[in-house]
Protein backbone atom coordinates (compact mmCIF):
# COMPACT_ATOMS: atom_id res chain seq x y z
CA UNK A 1 0.00 0.00 0.00
CA UNK A 2 1.09 3.56 -0.58
CA UNK A 3 2.16 5.81 2.27
CA UNK A 4 -0.85 7.36 3.98
CA UNK A 5 -3.15 4.42 3.17
CA UNK A 6 -3.20 3.33 6.82
CA UNK A 7 -5.14 4.90 9.68
CA UNK A 8 -2.25 3.88 11.96
CA UNK A 9 1.26 2.89 10.94
CA UNK A 10 3.90 1.84 13.47
CA UNK A 11 7.49 0.97 12.54
CA UNK A 12 10.13 -0.27 14.99
CA UNK A 13 8.53 1.48 17.97
CA UNK A 14 10.61 1.73 21.16
CA UNK A 15 9.91 3.23 24.56
CA UNK A 16 12.66 3.13 27.18
CA UNK A 17 12.78 4.20 30.82
CA UNK A 18 16.44 4.22 31.72
CA UNK A 19 17.66 0.69 31.02
CA UNK A 20 14.14 -0.76 30.85
CA UNK A 21 12.44 -1.29 27.49
CA UNK A 22 8.70 -0.88 28.00
CA UNK A 23 8.12 -1.32 24.25
CA UNK A 24 10.78 -3.00 22.14
CA UNK A 25 10.72 -2.61 18.36
CA UNK A 26 7.15 -3.42 17.29
CA UNK A 27 5.51 -2.90 13.91
CA UNK A 28 1.87 -2.98 12.83
CA UNK A 29 -0.67 -1.16 10.69
CA UNK A 30 -4.38 -0.50 11.00
CA UNK A 31 -6.54 0.00 7.92
CA UNK A 32 -9.32 2.62 7.82
CA UNK A 33 -12.64 1.19 8.94
CA UNK A 34 -10.97 -1.74 10.69
CA UNK A 35 -11.31 -2.99 14.27
CA UNK A 36 -7.76 -3.86 15.30
CA UNK A 37 -7.14 -5.83 18.50
CA UNK A 38 -3.93 -5.45 20.50
CA UNK A 39 -3.57 -8.36 22.93
CA UNK A 40 -1.11 -9.24 25.65
CA UNK A 41 -0.71 -9.74 29.40
CA UNK A 42 -0.25 -6.97 31.96
CA UNK A 43 3.15 -5.40 31.57
CA UNK A 44 3.49 -6.28 27.88
CA UNK A 45 3.36 -2.64 26.74
CA UNK A 46 -0.18 -2.35 25.33
CA UNK A 47 -1.15 0.79 27.20
CA UNK A 48 2.25 2.39 26.65
CA UNK A 49 1.90 1.77 22.91
CA UNK A 50 -1.61 3.21 22.81
CA UNK A 51 -0.61 6.28 24.82
CA UNK A 52 2.16 6.95 22.28
CA UNK A 53 -0.38 6.70 19.47
CA UNK A 54 -2.73 9.05 21.34
CA UNK A 55 0.05 11.60 21.85
CA UNK A 56 0.08 11.32 25.64
CA UNK A 57 3.54 9.75 25.81
CA UNK A 58 6.68 10.42 23.75
CA UNK A 59 8.41 7.50 22.06
CA UNK A 60 12.11 6.80 22.39
CA UNK A 61 12.50 5.59 18.81
CA UNK A 62 10.72 4.43 15.69
CA UNK A 63 8.20 5.97 13.31
CA UNK A 64 4.51 6.44 14.07
CA UNK A 65 1.74 7.94 11.95
CA UNK A 66 -1.87 8.33 13.04
CA UNK A 67 -4.26 9.61 10.36
CA UNK A 68 -1.18 10.92 8.56
CA UNK A 69 0.15 12.88 11.56
CA UNK A 70 2.95 12.35 14.06
CA UNK A 71 1.00 12.07 17.35
CA UNK A 72 4.06 13.18 19.31
CA UNK A 73 3.54 16.68 17.92
CA UNK A 74 -0.03 16.77 19.31
CA UNK A 75 -1.56 18.50 16.26
CA UNK A 76 -4.97 20.03 16.90
CA UNK A 77 -6.47 18.46 13.77
CA UNK A 78 -5.48 14.98 14.91
CA UNK A 79 -7.02 15.50 18.35
CA UNK A 80 -10.25 16.66 16.71
CA UNK A 81 -10.41 13.45 14.65
CA UNK A 82 -9.78 10.92 17.44
CA UNK A 83 -11.76 9.67 20.41
CA UNK A 84 -10.21 8.02 23.45
CA UNK A 85 -11.49 5.68 26.15
CA UNK A 86 -8.78 5.35 28.80
CA UNK A 87 -8.48 2.49 31.29
CA UNK A 88 -9.83 4.77 34.00
CA UNK A 89 -11.25 8.29 33.97
CA UNK A 90 -12.84 10.72 36.38
CA UNK A 91 -15.67 13.20 36.06
CA UNK A 92 -17.16 15.74 38.44
CA UNK A 93 -19.50 13.62 40.56
CA UNK A 94 -22.47 15.98 40.38
CA UNK A 95 -22.51 16.54 36.62
CA UNK A 96 -25.40 14.92 34.76
CA UNK A 97 -24.92 12.60 31.80
CA UNK A 98 -26.43 14.94 29.21
CA UNK A 99 -24.61 17.94 30.68
CA UNK A 100 -21.26 16.15 30.39
CA UNK A 101 -21.90 15.18 26.77
CA UNK A 102 -23.12 18.65 25.80
CA UNK A 103 -20.03 20.20 27.40
CA UNK A 104 -17.61 17.85 25.61
CA UNK A 105 -19.45 18.38 22.31
CA UNK A 106 -18.56 22.10 22.39
CA UNK A 107 -14.87 21.19 22.12
CA UNK A 108 -15.20 19.65 18.64
CA UNK A 109 -15.83 21.34 15.27
CA UNK A 110 -18.49 18.87 14.08
CA UNK A 111 -19.91 16.94 17.03
CA UNK A 112 -22.56 14.24 16.84
CA UNK A 113 -26.04 14.88 18.15
CA UNK A 114 -25.99 14.22 21.89
CA UNK A 115 -29.26 12.31 21.77
CA UNK A 116 -27.87 9.98 19.10
CA UNK A 117 -24.78 9.31 21.20
CA UNK A 118 -26.92 8.53 24.26
CA UNK A 119 -28.93 6.04 22.24
CA UNK A 120 -25.86 4.51 20.61
CA UNK A 121 -24.20 3.85 23.97
CA UNK A 122 -27.32 2.59 25.75
CA UNK A 123 -27.65 5.47 28.21
CA UNK A 124 -31.35 6.14 27.55
CA UNK A 125 -33.12 6.96 30.80
CA UNK A 126 -29.89 8.13 32.44
CA UNK A 127 -29.66 11.53 30.77
CA UNK A 128 -30.48 13.45 33.97
CA UNK A 129 -28.58 11.12 36.31
CA UNK A 130 -25.46 12.44 38.01
CA UNK A 131 -22.28 10.48 37.48
CA UNK A 132 -22.05 9.55 41.18
CA UNK A 133 -25.30 7.55 40.85
CA UNK A 134 -24.17 5.49 37.84
CA UNK A 135 -23.05 1.88 38.07
CA UNK A 136 -19.57 0.87 36.95
CA UNK A 137 -20.92 -0.37 33.62
CA UNK A 138 -22.91 2.83 33.09
CA UNK A 139 -19.85 4.94 33.83
CA UNK A 140 -17.93 2.96 31.23
CA UNK A 141 -20.73 3.60 28.73
CA UNK A 142 -20.44 7.29 29.53
CA UNK A 143 -16.68 7.11 28.90
CA UNK A 144 -17.45 5.68 25.46
CA UNK A 145 -20.14 8.29 24.82
CA UNK A 146 -17.70 11.09 25.64
CA UNK A 147 -15.22 9.58 23.16
CA UNK A 148 -17.89 9.43 20.44
CA UNK A 149 -19.58 12.81 20.84
CA UNK A 150 -16.92 14.55 18.72
CA UNK A 151 -17.73 12.17 15.83
CA UNK A 152 -14.13 10.93 15.54
CA UNK A 153 -12.71 8.94 12.64
CA UNK A 154 -10.47 6.86 14.92
CA UNK A 155 -11.33 5.56 18.39
CA UNK A 156 -8.88 4.14 20.95
CA UNK A 157 -10.46 1.70 23.42
CA UNK A 158 -8.03 0.70 26.17
CA UNK A 159 -9.44 -2.42 27.87
CA UNK A 160 -12.99 -1.02 27.72
CA UNK A 161 -14.74 -4.06 29.28
CA UNK A 162 -12.41 -4.89 32.18
CA UNK A 163 -14.55 -5.60 35.23
CA UNK A 164 -17.79 -5.92 33.26
CA UNK A 165 -20.26 -8.70 33.98
CA UNK A 166 -21.12 -10.93 30.98
CA UNK A 167 -24.29 -9.01 30.07
CA UNK A 168 -22.49 -5.65 30.19
CA UNK A 169 -19.66 -7.03 28.06
CA UNK A 170 -22.11 -8.18 25.39
CA UNK A 171 -23.72 -4.74 25.38
CA UNK A 172 -20.33 -3.09 24.97
CA UNK A 173 -19.51 -5.48 22.13
CA UNK A 174 -22.71 -4.46 20.34
CA UNK A 175 -21.71 -0.81 20.66
CA UNK A 176 -18.24 -1.48 19.27
CA UNK A 177 -19.74 -3.39 16.34
CA UNK A 178 -21.97 -0.41 15.63
CA UNK A 179 -18.89 1.81 15.41
CA UNK A 180 -17.60 -0.30 12.54
CA UNK A 181 -20.98 -0.04 10.84
CA UNK A 182 -20.58 3.75 11.07
CA UNK A 183 -17.23 3.44 9.25
CA UNK A 184 -15.07 4.20 12.29
CA UNK A 185 -11.58 2.80 12.81
CA UNK A 186 -11.09 1.21 16.24
CA UNK A 187 -7.93 0.18 18.05
CA UNK A 188 -8.90 -2.09 20.93
CA UNK A 189 -6.59 -3.35 23.67
CA UNK A 190 -7.85 -6.34 25.63
CA UNK A 191 -6.84 -9.29 27.79
CA UNK A 192 -9.67 -11.43 26.45
CA UNK A 193 -9.25 -13.77 23.48
CA UNK A 194 -13.03 -14.14 23.09
CA UNK A 195 -13.40 -10.36 22.90
CA UNK A 196 -10.78 -10.10 20.17
CA UNK A 197 -12.35 -13.01 18.31
CA UNK A 198 -15.81 -11.42 18.46
CA UNK A 199 -14.78 -7.90 17.45
CA UNK A 200 -11.42 -7.66 15.69
CA UNK A 201 -10.80 -7.87 11.95
CA UNK A 202 -7.11 -8.29 12.73
CA UNK A 203 -5.06 -8.77 15.87
CA UNK A 204 -1.51 -8.23 17.08
CA UNK A 205 -0.23 -10.10 20.13
CA UNK A 206 2.53 -8.58 22.22
CA UNK A 207 4.53 -11.47 23.69
CA UNK A 208 5.02 -10.44 27.28
CA UNK A 209 8.40 -8.97 28.09
CA UNK A 210 9.88 -9.94 24.71
CA UNK A 211 7.51 -7.42 23.12
CA UNK A 212 7.37 -9.31 19.87
CA UNK A 213 4.23 -8.93 17.79
CA UNK A 214 2.34 -11.42 15.69
CA UNK A 215 -0.54 -10.30 13.48
CA UNK A 216 -3.24 -12.23 11.67
CA UNK A 217 -6.26 -11.56 9.52
CA UNK A 218 -9.51 -13.04 10.73
CA UNK A 219 -11.39 -15.87 9.02
CA UNK A 220 -13.31 -13.33 6.96
CA UNK A 221 -10.11 -12.64 5.06
CA UNK A 222 -9.55 -9.02 6.05
CA UNK A 223 -6.47 -7.70 4.29
CA UNK A 224 -3.56 -7.94 6.74
CA UNK A 225 -1.35 -5.32 5.07
CA UNK A 226 2.41 -5.60 5.65
CA UNK A 227 3.33 -8.46 7.97
CA UNK A 228 4.10 -7.36 11.51
CA UNK A 229 7.57 -8.40 12.59
CA UNK A 230 8.55 -10.38 15.65
CA UNK A 231 7.32 -14.00 15.35
CA UNK A 232 7.40 -14.71 11.62
CA UNK A 233 3.66 -14.07 11.55
CA UNK A 234 2.91 -17.06 13.83
CA UNK A 235 0.05 -15.83 15.98
CA UNK A 236 -0.64 -19.35 17.26
CA UNK A 237 2.86 -19.49 18.75
CA UNK A 238 2.29 -16.17 20.47
CA UNK A 239 -1.06 -17.38 21.77
CA UNK A 240 0.67 -20.35 23.35
CA UNK A 241 3.08 -18.01 25.08
CA UNK A 242 0.24 -16.02 26.68
CA UNK A 243 -2.34 -18.71 27.25
CA UNK A 244 -2.31 -22.38 28.26
CA UNK A 245 -3.64 -25.25 26.20
CA UNK A 246 -7.08 -24.81 27.80
CA UNK A 247 -7.25 -21.21 26.53
CA UNK A 248 -6.85 -19.64 29.97
CA UNK A 249 -4.31 -16.89 30.54
CA UNK A 250 -1.20 -18.18 32.27
CA UNK A 251 -0.83 -17.32 35.94
CA UNK A 252 1.42 -14.53 37.11
CA UNK A 253 1.07 -10.82 37.67
CA UNK A 254 3.16 -8.21 35.93
CA UNK A 255 3.28 -4.42 36.20
CA UNK A 256 0.44 -2.62 34.46
CA UNK A 257 1.12 -1.29 31.00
Amino acid sequence: MTRGAFAIEVKNLYKRYGDFDAVRGIDFEVLPGQVFGLLGPNGAGKTTTVEILEGYRHRTGGDVEVLGFDPGERPRELRARTGIVLQSTGLYSHIRVREALEHFATMYPHPRDVGEVIELTGLQGKERSTTRTLSGGQLRRLDLALALVGDPELIFLDEPTTGFDPAARRGAWDTIRSLKELGKTVLLTTHYLDEAQELADRVAIIKGRSHSVAARADQRGTCPGRASRGIDGDAAHARGHLFGADGRRRAGREPAG
